[in-house]
């Protein structure tokens, strides 16, 4: 089609610019002639044109005026006004003018000029020439009158001057330019389209080479050259396929692992050694697996590896604890020896799931459970899926059970119980711990443990949290309009603790109940300090300014350094329930060191220190001896509604001094 295209727009060049050239010497023989006949009238009288006649002296005149065109001039004539021949060169005395172009030039004024062969009689070379015959109109002004010679002018036609001049030079070299301007543009349209058929024809190759290149590139990470997800995707349904119909024994495995703590890496050794360490990985896990295994990375630091056929779950945990062996080996990134560890997940088909999205979903819980409890290597069990069918109703009724606090005459199903904060020095309650407590509709009281972390990881926390605190202090308004001014605690999420939202809406309960920041105390578990230092201390120092005491719950079981605990907007420490526990009888030798060592910290800074979960009067004992400030569990009291909140042993809520 291009071809085509190329010869139909040859042929249109050719043919205009061959008749651009022929119109144009048309033009110009046509003023050559326009000339020769203004020459010719100029020594004619006009009267002569109306009578038809010249005399001896007059064609002599003319004669001579048109002499000096030479061989140019093949023949000139004049015609009359109706058309009786005046005058010929050639010296005939008859003949007949083309009436139809004598007409037309005398009426439009203009030249008719057509280019023929020459008619007229002659030897055979005159029969071959090619003239151009133009019938040129003479005007009154053109002739030599009395009226032009006093400079009038006569615009009107009074006759014609047909002027024959020898065209065939130029219709030859007419012919030679298009021959020539034919050879030019064949030429160069065939050099343009093989060009062009180069151009292509590179270009699609190219372009087959890139769709080549994009569909493996598609299947395959860029980086590590391992299958990606997709192609993982792929073969896990061709295994899983060939298990069923093949072999009802078999499994198919998937082991999940990630790279732990992969993010501090790139930031402290840049992305180029994190690149190079993904490398490497992706190295040993390749070298060390069997034949059939498939090594994939998902993305990230995260790899994945097929186990095709793979016989019981056991072999399936075995080979997934040989991988993370692989990882004893420090790896050499420059000059660097770096060691790291791995968090893997193992989970197998038909076992812990039906189809290849449910196994990936299987393995990736299984992982994160190895991370969260560093286990190292974790098998899929439902107790730890927190996305199973189970535990996405509860998710559902959670929500529920939130949106039903705004129904007009819908029974409130989450609710905060409290339980109290004793001295034990005065043995005196001189503080409350919030609580919230789900009373569900089917399955009870239910305490936090079994909704709270649902809620964190589904991000309702937000909203579980904002019902604690505005229960709490409507609660502290209460009391306090009954006299009884007792500090309340309540805990905050490492992810309401990390957003300076809570901090408004702290700021805004107090202000509309008129409670003062005091009554208001927060708990923010260790971890959650740990975990996103950056932005835990400033929603801190804010809720200190406001005055709002804050306390570090679970204390022991996190990493915060002395100096960081140095430095925290802090007023209390809530030492963990298991070094309690480890203080009653048949507890860990050495615990009272421990909790001594705590107590001593935290009072050099200034910090009160607060034991949870105390059972019995033995570890009540040893604390108060230790130097503990205040205790709360059991021993006293349960968590129990603000209606019922008087404990057992008479110990009545107190205003704080």
């Amino acid at each position: 089609m291009s071809l085509v295209g190329m010869v139909l727009v040859g042929v249109a060049l050719v043919l205009v610019t061959s008749s651009q050239m022929r119109d144009q010497a048309v033009r110009d023989g046509t003023g050559a002639a326009s000339r020769m006949a203004l020459f010719a009238a100029g020594v004619v009288p006009s009267p002569s044109f109306v009578t038809g006649v010249l005399s001896t002296e007059e064609q002599v005149a003319v004669t001579a005026a048109t002499r000096g065109f030479g061989d140019e001039l093949v023949e000139l004539r004049l015609w009359s006004t109706d058309g009786r021949l005046m005058y010929s060169s050639d010296e005939a005395t008859t003949g007949l003018p083309h009436a139809d172009r004598l007409a037309r030039a005398m009426q439009s004024g203009q030249p008719d000029a057509v280019v023929q062969p020459d008619v007229r009689a002659g030897d055979a070379a005159t029969d071959e020439r090619t003239v151009l015959d133009v019938y040129v109109p003479v005007r009154l002004a053109d002739t030599a009158t009395p009226e032009a010679q006093a400079g009038v002018a006569g615009e009107a036609s009074v006759g014609a001057a047909e002027v024959m001049l020898d065209h065939t030079a130029t219709q030859q070299t007419l012919q030679t330019t298009t021959r020539t301007v034919t050879l030019v543009v064949v030429g160069s349209l065939v050099l343009l389209w093989l060009l062009l058929f180069q151009i292509v024809h590179s270009t699609s190759r190219r372009l087959r080479s890139t769709a080549l290149e994009n569909a493996r590139l598609a299947l395959l990470d860029s980086l590590t050259g391992l299958p990606n997800r997709r192609l993982l995707a792929d073969q896990m349904q061709r295994a899983i396929d060939k298990v069923s119909h093949d072999d009802a024994g078999a499994r198919v495995g998937l082991i999940l692992l990630d790279i732990d703590r992969f993010k501090d890496i790139n930031d402290t050794l840049g992305h180029d050694h994190g690149d190079e360490l993904l490398q490497q990985v992706a190295e040993r896990l390749r070298n060390a697996l069997r034949d059939d295994d498939v090594v994939a990375r998902l993305g990230g630091d995260e790899f994945a590896i097929l186990l095709p056929d793979v016989r019981t779950v056991a072999n399936a945990e075995r080979l997934a604890r040989r991988v993370r062996g692989l990882f004893g080996r420090p790896f050499e990134l420059s000059d660097i020896a770096l060691h790291v560890e791995t968090s893997i997940g193992v989970a197998c088909l038909p076992d812990h799931a039906a189809d290849a999205s449910a196994l990936m979903r299987t393995a990736d819980i299984a992982m994160y459970a190895a991370k969260h409890h560093r286990a190292g290597v974790s098998v899929y069990s439902p107790s730890a899926d927190d996305s199973s069918p189970a535990r996405l109703v509860l998710l559902g009724e959670l929500h529920q059970a939130l949106e039903s606090r705004s129904e007009a005459g819908a029974a409130p199903q989450l609710e905060m119980h409290y339980q109290p904060k004793i001295e034990l020095a005065s043995q005196r309650t001189v503080g409350l711990e919030a609580l919230i407590r789900w009373r569900h509709p089917t399955r009870g009281l239910l305490p936090p443990g079994a909704f709270v972390p649902l809620a964190e990881q589904s991000g309702l926390i937000h909203r579980v949290t904002g019902f604690a605190l505005e229960e709490s202090v409507r609660q502290l308004a209460r009391w306090r309009a009954q006299g009884e001014a007792v500090p309340v605690a309540v805990n905050l999420s490492a992810h309401d603790v990390a957003s300076p939202a809570v901090v408004d809406m702290i700021e805004l309960l107090l202000a509309e109940h008129g409670v003062e920041p005091g009554l208001l105390e927060v708990e923010i578990t260790e971890t959650a300090l740990v975990a996103d230092r950056s932005r835990v201390v400033p929603v801190l120092e804010r809720l200190s300014a406001l005055g709002v005491r804050v306390a570090i719950d679970d204390f022991g079981t996190g990493t915060t350094s002395i100096s960081q605990l140095r430095d925290l907007p802090v007023a209390e420490l809530k030492i963990d329930r298991v070094f309690v526990a480890d203080l009653g009888e048949g507890g860990r030798a050495g615990s009272e060191v421990v909790v001594q060592a705590m107590v001593d910290l935290a009072h050099s800074f200034g910090l009160r220190v607060v034991a949870e979960g105390v059972e019995d009067e033995q570890t009540a004992r040893t604390l108060e001896r230790l130097g503990v400030d205040r205790a709360q569990g059991f021993l006293w009291a349960r968590p129990a509604p603000a209606d019922a909140l008087h404990p057992p042993g008479g110990h009545s809520l107190h205003p704080i001094a």
